[in-house]
């Protein structure tokens, strides 16, 4: 028993030993170069004011919020992306299992003839074992070290993985909703235009009856009425399949989708200042997920460096044997105790080939993170221009329709009192049709430029659970 309290001190202190050695390079966070403002940014600020917001709460539509709650709850993409962070932790578990020794256990029998003939001895004998063994891998190079910072990089990577698919898909909800309002809204228009020109149809077909307007006229009304009738099936189609598209997104079968405000009685929010280019480095999911993959993918170069060094183990055993069944309770213990040493001797430069993929694959995992960060400013900058302009467009659209409705009775009074020719009558139709439905759709982009702003921050609470844990979180600080 002494040697084996002596051999369990030797694994105690060299357990201590190995955990100040690691080979491989140190992790480091990536630099990247930041501007101090955005390109058409006129209110930034340092604060980080998007951060304690539920951003598509500010549309201020009840069954919009109701549609991205449930979809956050039952959309198939972000239950995966939920199971991946599981993966993840357990893969994790996986990994620091390595740290510690691996114990076995054993049990055997055996019965076979035994035959001497020199001594003139014949008969069966018996054996009998059990026992446990041991077998540990000290981490002398840091190979199982590194590994587990591997490892722990991935699970946040994972996690920010699954904010970023949260965030993406209630993008996709709120945009998609827009979308369905959008394509009602000219549906809405459609109806009203083949009304309008169906009513006019009935007045020039008895115009023409009494031989007072030519057939010519006639024939227009007739192709005005059917392009009227013809845009009305095209918009009911996009106005189901985007009931479909969202019923998907909320995890349901597609279905009809009631909806809450119109599309011009949605409200245009105020916007939130992005702050400095910088907060993207800390706030987006996507670029913390691509700084963990760096830290992960560096990590592994040193498990890769550790493989060029011999490994050390540490073995032992403690048992049971003996011949006869009924004294095995009382007989003698047997062990052993052992190390080993094995290392690569010569692999005509596999081991060092290893190390070489991981540190390639840590560049790549670098330039990554970088076109990250860079795809990021650029969707800032994008939807910033798209709010100021589409602004000014939606302005100018308003416009349009306004001078387009007041030509379009006018010219139809003109037409009544004979003062004017059915074709000016057929432009200005046109005219209030088009400006009508051009301005539903510019008003849907201006919201989706809105939307695409708040993803670019990538900021917000994603639920009223999150915000309450930060808070208590924040109180214990």
């Amino acid at each position: 028993m002494k040697i084996i309290v002596k051999y369990i001190s030797v694994i105690v202190i060299l357990g201590g030993l190995m955990a100040g050695c690691r080979l491989g390079p140190k992790a480091k966070t990536p630099e990247v170069v930041t501007e101090d403002l955005y390109r058409y940014d006129t209110l930034s600020t340092s604060a980080d004011t998007l951060l304690d917001l539920r951003w598509w709460e500010m549309f201020s539509d009840p069954v919009l919020n109701e549609l991205v709650t449930i979809a956050l709850d039952s959309n198939r993409d972000a239950k995966i992306a939920a199971a991946k962070v599981l993966e993840a932790s357990a893969a994790l578990g996986f990994v620091k299992a390595d740290f510690w020794p691996g114990f076995t256990y054993q049990a055997n029998y055996s019965n076979g003839n035994r035959t001497r003939q020199s001594l003139g001895l014949t008969g069966t004998a018996e054996s009998f074992y059990a026992g446990g063994g041991l077998n540990w891998e000290l981490d002398f190079w840091g190979k199982f070290r590194s590994a587990n910072a591997s490892a722990k990089a991935d699970l946040m990577s994972t996690e920010f993985g699954l904010r970023s698919t949260q965030m993406s898909l209630i993008s996709e909800v709120v945009s998609s909703y827009f979308l369905l309002l959008d394509y009602r809204e000219r549906l809405r228009v459609s109806l009203n235009t083949l009304a309008l020109r169906d009513s006019s149809l009935v007045i020039i077909q008895a115009r023409f009856d009494e031989g007072i307007v030519p057939e010519i006229d006639l024939n227009q009304a007739q192709i005005q009425k059917a392009i009227a009738a013809a845009a009305i099936p095209i918009f009911e189609r996009q106005v189901a399949q985007s009931e479909h598209y969202l019923s998907w997104l909320v995890g349901y079968n597609p279905d009809s989708v009631v909806v809450g405000y119109d599309l011009k009685k949605q409200p245009i929010p105020n916007l939130v200042p992005p702050g400095v280019p910088s907060l993207l480095l800390t706030r987006r999911p996507d670029i913390l997920a691509a700084e963990q993959n760096v830290y992960s993918a560096n990590a592994l170069v040193g498990v890769a460096v550790a493989q060029r060094f011999p490994s050390i183990s540490l073995t032992g055993t403690l048992g049971a044997a003996s011949a006869d069944l009924a004294s095995f309770g009382t007989g003698g213990a047997a062990w052993s105790v052992g190390g080993d040493l094995l290392g690569p001797l010569f692999f005509f430069n596999k081991n060092k080939r290893r190390v070489e993929v991981e540190k390639a694959r840590t560049k790549q995992a670098l330039y990554a993170y970088e076109n990250t960060v860079l795809k990021a400013f650029v969707e800032v900058q994008d939807a910033l221009v798209e709010i100021a302009t589409l602004h000014d467009e939606l302005d100018a659209r308003q416009d349009y329709v306004t001078a387009a409705l007041s030509a379009r009775d006018l010219s139809a009074a003109r037409y009544d009192k004979g003062v004017t020719s059915y074709l000016e009558v057929l432009q200005t139709e046109q005219s209030a049709f088009d400006a009508e439905l051009s301005y539903a759709k510019t008003y849907r982009e201006l919201l989706d430029a809105y939307v695409k702003f708040y993803k670019a921050l990538g900021g917000g609470w994603l639920s009223a659970e999150e915000e309450e844990k930060a808070k208590e979180a924040a109180a214990t600080e």
